[in-house]
């Protein structure tokens, strides 16, 4: 089936709080998207950012991240005073998130929200019914259960708890410690701490209980309001694609409470971490410094940590996008300690071993493949024998002919892209290429729009003209953004993950002219057409 949608990050909606979050403006994105005849929204990562505010290096792969908590939905829950948040300082450009600025305001915001919410359940010894809906902002109404009976708040709470309880502990006591130790890495703790032993484990839970209630208060808040949220996505017939990164940080909840799950050694330090072996672009390779499954370990559990990651994962998402799709096949590990790729070994990865456990244990396993990069022929059979669909990003494919990623390469069973997250806007691109690329993309794609804003109007009319099936389309290409709305510049140290749509730019006149091209190239989800 034939379908379309259009990528936007959750940071990047526009919001009178500093950076995007699931406020009025993201139930009003959906809104577009139903207009403009799109059946999905992708975002990326949700999960908790640290230093360099990345969202392939989140604190959790399961927990979520605070900073799109909403804060109009507290206010309308009385969990704030209006004065609470009216003298904060969120930063002062609506174009881009200052994550410094968020990082105290969120902080300060959160635990006033807290205080509240602990006084409410103390202060009544029956809590209120929530209303379907309740946790929504103004004039938003998610459909209700009428069989099923309604919880109160304090019962909410705890089911959600006892519903998360393989990874919430571990999370919220990881970044308690974290914030006792100064924000330091949790290898540079005290060794009883690092390495998780029992009396001191039961010492930290009981001196900083409190502290660990905020942790499960905001993970609470943020599961309640995004699956609001995706529920009205979902009644507007608009499905999300999650990303989620292949890796996990190293600085991590995740390595420090499941070491086993990783190459580390008697001392629960990593053997090897996550690298880019040395080519021509980097003579001394890339250096990630992630943690490196210990496959052959958790095959023996089958798999039971990713199972559990998928399980939390598909609770967020209709489809997932896994990054760094060709670890699986194989992966390049690099001694820890040294301070350049040079003298890692590629590995072989779990193979296609891996998702046939997945798809005997995850019911509608729908996944997006990134598998973008090194090509291999081993790495595409693992894509062949998986069944899932790859991706083909027209950016790459007018650079040279015959390109793996122009459309006459297409089959239906793949994603088709005009640039990513990872890419210029395709407006920047259109400038960036020099003349012979320009005049090869131009005579392609049978454009002779001189002008660029037209030029990248036709080079998306081309991706929905592809035999693909799915067809997404970032949300900066299709207002004709340049380099200012770029997402991430991939080996940049800053600048990344910080740009925001101002408000109210998104107008019925763009709605109709994407929901032509679906119309015209048949990419009307089926249930509405």
């Amino acid at each position: 089936m034939r379908e379309s949608g259009i990528l936007f990050p959750i940071f990047s909606v526009p919001s009178k709080y500093g950076i995007g979050c699931f406020s009025r403006e993201a139930y009003d994105f959906v809104d577009f998207l139903e207009k403009s005849g799109q059946g999905f929204w992708q975002i990326l990562p949700v999960g908790p950012t640290g230093f360099g505010d990345s969202p392939y290096q989140p604190f959790s792969a399961f927990a979520g991240n605070p900073y799109f908590i909403c804060i109009e939905t507290l206010i309308e829950d009385g969990l704030l005073n209006r004065e609470d948040v009216e003298a904060v300082n969120f930063g002062d450009d609506e174009t881009k998130v200052d994550y410094g600025a968020i990082y105290e305001s969120r902080q300060e915001i959160l635990k006033k929200a807290y205080e509240k919410f602990v006084e409410k359940l103390q202060n009544s010894k029956k809590d209120k019914e929530i209303k379907a809906g309740s946790s929504t902002p103004s004039g938003i109404q998610i459909p209700k259960n009428d069989n099923k009976k309604e919880k109160s708040l304090g019962e909410e709470f705890d089911a959600f708890l006892k519903m998360e309880e393989y990874w919430i502990e571990d999370y919220a006591l990881f970044m308690a410690l974290k914030d006792e130790a100064g924000g330091a890495s949790w290898l540079d703790w005290d060794d009883e701490l690092r390495t998780r032993d029992e009396k001191a484990m039961e010492k930290a839970k009981k001196e900083l209980a409190d502290k660990m209630q905020l942790y499960y208060f905001e993970q609470f808040e943020f599961d309640r309001q995004w699956r609001a949220l995706k529920a009205y996505a979902n009644e507007k017939n608009v499905k999300i694609i999650g990303d989620i990164p292949f890796y996990v940080a190293m600085d991590s909840s995740d390595a420090w409470s499941h070491p086993e799950v990783f190459m580390m050694d008697k001392d629960l330090k990593p053997n090897v971490v996550a690298g880019c072996p040395p080519d021509a672009f980097s003579p001394t390779g890339q250096l990630w410094g992630n943690p490196i499954y210990d496959w052959a370990a958790e095959k023996k559990r089958d798999y039971d940590w990713w199972l559990h990651r998928m399980y939390r994962t598909y609770a967020f998402y209709d489809v997932i996008r896994i990054d760094h799709f060709h670890g699986f096949c194989e992966y390049y590990a690099v001694p820890y300690g040294d301070e350049t790729a040079e003298k890692g070994k590629q590995e072989k990865g779990p193979g296609i071993d891996f998702f046939n456990v997945l798809k005997k244990k995850v019911d509608n396993l729908n996944i997006i493949a990134e598998d973008l990069g090194n090509n291999t022929p081993e790495n595409e059979k693992l894509l062949k024998d998986s069944g899932f669909p790859g991706m083909k990003v027209l950016q790459y494919g007018f650079t040279s002919w015959d390109s793996y990623y122009v459309n006459h390469r297409h089959i239906n069973n793949c994603v088709v892209y005009t640039g990513t997250h990872d890419n210029t806007p395709t407006r920047a691109w259109v400038e960036e290429i020099n003349e012979g690329e320009r005049d090869f993309t131009r005579r392609y794609i049978n454009s002779m729009n001189t002008d660029y804003n037209g030029l990248v109007w036709d080079l998306i009319r081309e991706a929905y003209r592809s035999v693909a099936d799915l067809c997404i389309v970032p949300l900066q290409d299709y207002l004709c953004f340049g380099k200012e709305a770029r997402i991430n510049t991939p080996g940049a140290p800053d600048g990344n993950w910080q740009w925001r749509l101002r408000p109210n730019f998104l107008s019925d006149d763009l709605a109709r002219s994407i929901r032509g091209l679906t119309e015209l190239y048949s990419r009307i989800p089926k249930t509405e057409g």
